[in-house]
């Protein structure tokens, strides 16, 4: 049997939220009727110029820095062409061969050690407009009725953030986009929510045999809308690939769609080259030479980025918490709030997480008040007290005053009663079935409305068990 080696490379697209678009002065807001944020310079009417927006050639800056890349003293804007109803102009003003930010480096850290992706470039561009395929298969252009154009979008700065083939696996490129998204909200430039496409990651696939030092043929996958369907992808093409090559074909280059309600790849068209698009310099814009006051200004409102601090809560929770707590948004909190290390983190992770509560609006002392009684509340109080502590009111001792039955005397004719009644996961536990014994918790804490300790629970059932 061969063994093959994934080779990954991603394609991901920052929509920056400046005030206005990237060539033009229309407002730049996401959600707004159809086509109502639009100008003739953004609509292509002839005789119109663009100007570039300085606040996004400063936010791009910034995150080229984060990536470790180097900033271009003189950078250029191109005209990248092609023909889709989206692009008004007919061409796409991007950059080329001369981009802002380039040859950086992106650590990845892992509970093995740190991986450091290679950052080819970091560009600038505007976005094209939004198509909208009516009927059809799950909004494709395939079998489509009809397509409807929104310019709203058209025009939007766009930071491209290309990567080397570096990437090893679907979960780390899952990961490093999680940990990128991160990295972009830190530094405010933009929402990243890919629900909402203000960051889209394509991804260029391809296998190769273990041992073997250079690249085969690399397919693009298009329009993955999450974390997951972006590991899923990948994964449904190294399998597509890897049985082509087994049942002794060869990978095309082409481009391919995604469809996550069958988790199977499609084609959408032949793989494009940089010779399709006729880049060549814009003529409407000069060149980019950002000063060095700017570049050292942008550097200093960098802080500790999240790979470092993944690396130095390590030391307090583990790794896998710690990724989980920075990549989450919740390790400034974490910090904040009073308590056991491992015991805080556990619940800022699960049940917390599971909650829509920002976590910069908590309070994080009367959290670690609520935290630290978690042993001997109501499950049912601690639930409903960790969805108030979004409230700026929020107090954890007006819920502090409930107190989890642990008495036994209360406790274990309930437990009794719960034996009784389920000889068969009793005699499944007796028999070395540990798992069992979850269940026979959740009807003790059914039977007392969640107001039992559980913690009680399962020690007192272990005991009258024999175990």
């Amino acid at each position: 049997m061969l063994e093959w080696e994934p080779v990954i490379g991603l394609e991901i697209h920052v929509q920056l939220k400046t005030r206005t678009k990237m060539f033009c002065r229309c407002e730049n807001v996401w959600g707004e009727e159809e086509n109502t944020r639009t100008c003739p310079i953004c609509l292509a009417h002839p005789g119109t110029l663009p100007v570039a927006n300085r606040t996004a050639i400063e936010w791009a800056i910034k995150l080229g820095l984060a990536l470790g890349c180097e900033i271009a003293p003189r950078a250029l804007f191109h005209r990248k062409h092609y023909f889709y109803p989206d692009l008004p102009k007919g061409y796409q003003i991007s950059q080329y061969d001369v981009p802002l930010a380039s040859g950086g480096r992106f650590v990845l850290p892992t509970a093995e050690g740190d991986r450091e992706i290679g950052i080819v470039r970091a560009h600038l561009e505007e976005d094209a407009a939004k198509t909208i395929h009516v009927g059809g298969s799950a909004g494709r252009i395939a079998g489509a009725e009809y397509s409807l154009v929104d310019f709203n979008r058209g025009g939007t700065p766009l930071v491209e953030v290309v990567s080397e083939p570096d990437v090893r696996s679907p979960d780390e490129a899952r990961r490093f986009l999680q940990l990128l998204r991160r990295t972009v909200v830190e530094l405010e430039i933009s929402d990243a929510e890919m629900e909402k496409g203000s960051l889209r990651c394509d991804a260029n696939v391809s296998l190769r045999e273990v041992g073997e030092s250079g690249f085969r043929t690399k397919t693009e996958l298009k329009n993955m809308n999450s974390f997951k369907f972006v590991a899923d992808g990948i994964t449904a093409e190294l399998e597509r690939q890897r049985e082509i090559y087994e049942g002794g074909g060869e990978v095309v280059q082409e481009t391919l769609h995604y469809d996550p309600s069958t988790g199977s790849v499609a084609p959408l068209r032949s793989k494009e080259y940089a010779d399709d698009y006729r880049y060549f310099p814009e003529p409407d814009l000069v060149p980019v030479e950002p000063p060095a006051g700017i570049v050292e200004a942008a550097r200093a409102e960098i802080g500790e980025l999240p790979a470092a601090r993944i690396r130095r809560l390590e030391a307090e929770v583990g790794f896998d918490l710690a990724e989980g707590l920075v990549s989450g948004g919740r390790d400034r909190l974490f910090e904040e709030v009073p308590g056991d290390r491992r015991g805080v983190a556990n619940v800022l992770m699960n049940q917390f997480a599971a909650l829509s509560i920002d976590p910069a609006q908590v309070n994080a002392a009367e959290l670690g008040k609520l935290i630290e009684a978690r042993e001997t509340l109501p499950r049912s109080t601690f639930a409903e007290a960790l969805m108030a502590t979004g409230d700026p009111d929020f107090r954890a001792d007006s819920y502090l005053v409930e107190v989890a039955i642990s008495d036994f005397d209360e406790l274990d004719p309930v437990l009794d009663r719960v034996i009784a009644a389920n000889e068969a996961q009793v005699t499944s536990f007796k028999a070395g079935k540990e798992g069992v014994l979850g269940y026979l918790v959740g009807q003790v804490m059914r039977e007392t409305q969640g107001k039992a300790n559980p913690k009680v629970v399962n020690e007192r059932l272990r005991e009258k068990l024999g175990a």
